[in-house]
């Protein structure tokens, strides 16, 4: 007997429904390691809701605060560290709905990832939640800033990184030397990835990259890529048993990461080569005390033996350099170096102080690029040999 069609197993009058697109979602797979930690922790923050809710009371959420007034330095530690404040997040209370709301979908969309053993970047988390509310002309995120600093709330919030989210940012920064990570399924010698070298990766975390071998005596962290290109072809990092690394300016999470793990599990000096301005100092101190927007992650980024070893504001004179390779200092650099000069945590150390005055009594900044109006390999062959050698830097 014919099979009979599916239109004529349908009552009349019906159609057969049409799956939108993204309706289906991956399959899900068994969760272990470290993901079954930070899905508990979801969990908890989900049945914490739901239980307040249960009781007919105003659903909340207790957001630790990432600002200046909440966040302390650690003299013992040597490191900047989140207060005990929060702010109450409330469903029904107008001024607060939407972000209640948005901390919500972002842990939702982060428990997803997990469950299906997915990750994707924050912008991608941004576009995965991006909605418009049925029913209106409301969208739950209106710019990836928004989801930004949600996911960095609902980190605080559980105690899990980024990272362990699931979430990814644009992988920035790069490394060479002698160490072999195990990255994925593969083998990556950092020794021999020519001129590129091994790009670091946003997670480092050790279920993603395990460090298999490391022979390095110390680190090298340059600022710019520029200034690393000259290190990585001289092969200064050969010559000297180290490794040489660089953040793009600012260090992203993954080269902070990845240099606190080199730092700790192998017990290696970490040293800065930053352009003698204020930002240089900054992104010194981001490396060694943590950032205040960061606080809470601190303890697993920071690295307060890391030491400042150029440039500084001594070496126009000491290396004679020319007066056409200074930058004048404008009023922006100005305040900001005053702002460092101010921190807890450089505020009672002399020879920063007089580092930072001394800066603006010259009246101009210099890039480490400076160095090569007096040979192509004047920083590699000359600045940070003779620093290293005479112990040369400060803390």
């Amino acid at each position: 007997m014919a099979k009979r069609s599916e239109s004529a197993n349908r009552p009349a009058g019906t159609k057969k429904a049409k799956k939108s697109v993204g309706m289906e979602e991956a399959k899900e797979v068994p969760i272990k390691g470290k993901d079954v930690d930070t899905m508990a922790k979801l969990q908890r923050l989900a049945a914490a809701v739901s239980e307040v809710a249960k009781k007919r009371r105003d659903p909340y959420l207790d957001v630790p605060s990432r600002s200046l007034s909440n966040s302390q330095f650690n003299k013992k530690k040597r490191l900047i560290e989140m207060g005990a404040k929060t702010n109450r997040r409330e469903l029904f209370n107008l001024n607060q709905a939407r972000s209640y709301m948005q901390t919500i979908l972002v842990g939702s969309g982060c428990s997803r990832l997990i469950r299906q053993g997915k990750s994707t970047s924050i912008r991608g988390m941004y576009y995965m939640l991006k909605k418009t509310i049925e029913g209106t002309k409301e969208n739950t995120f209106n710019e990836q800033a928004e989801s930004d600093a949600v996911i960095e709330d609902l980190e605080v919030i559980t105690g899990a990184m980024r990272e362990e989210l699931h979430l990814y940012a644009e992988p920035r920064g790069a490394l060479a030397g002698p160490v072999v990570f195990i990255d994925g399924e593969n083998e990556l010698d950092a020794g021999r990835m020519g001129a590129a070298g091994y790009p670091i990766p946003s997670i480092v975390e050790p279920d993603r990259v395990r460090i298999k071998r490391c022979d390095a005596k110390f680190i090298l962290h340059v600022e710019k890529g520029t200034v690393w290109q000259r290190f990585n072809e001289d092969k200064f990092w050969q010559k000297h048993k180290c490794i040489v690394s660089h953040g793009a300016g600012q260090p992203s999470r993954g080269v902070r990461r990845m240099l606190h793990r080199l730092h700790n599990e192998f017990n290696l000096p970490v040293f800065c080569l930053l352009d003698n301005d204020p930002w240089g100092y900054y992104i010194y101190s981001v490396i060694k005390q943590g950032s205040i927007n960061l606080a809470f992650e601190s303890m697993r980024m920071a690295i307060p033996d890391a030491k400042f070893l150029g440039l500084r504001s001594i070496d126009y004179e000491r290396c004679q350099l020319k007066e056409d390779v200074t930058i004048k200092l404008d009023d922006k650099d100005k305040k900001r170096a005053k702002q460092i000069a101010s921190y807890p945590w450089f505020a009672d150390k002399k020879p920063w102080q007089g580092e930072i005055k001394q800066m603006l009594a010259n009246d101009f900044k210099l890039e480490v690029e400076a160095l090569i109006s007096r040979d192509i390999s004047y920083v590699t062959e000359k600045y940070v040999p003779e620093r290293l050698r005479d112990n040369d830097w400060l803390d």
